[in-house]
């Protein structure tokens, strides 16, 4: 199971979660960036329905594959 983690950084001018390498929108306060990323992960664990999803790799390979709604990931605060 994958683990993602919200960090909670200065950003642009502001406050802002990062995922990996991926930046949220920036926010005015350390304690508004924290609550977004909060939500965020909250979201994150929600089950949805399984679905048929289709995605190219780097060769140029399309791919068809069933994703399990219920495959969620773990997620941490990092502040």
């Amino acid at each position: 199971m994958a683990k993602l983690v919200y960090k909670i950084v200065e950003h642009d001018g502001g406050w802002a979660y990062k995922v990996g390498e991926t930046y949220s929108e920036t926010f005015p306060t350390h304690e508004d960036a924290l609550r977004a990323a909060e939500i965020a992960s909250a979201e994150q664990q929600v089950a949805g329905s399984s679905d048929g999803i289709q995605y190219e790799d780097a060769e140029g390979k399309w791919h068809d594959e069933l994703a399990d709604g219920r495959d969620r990931p773990q997620t941490e605060i990092s502040d």
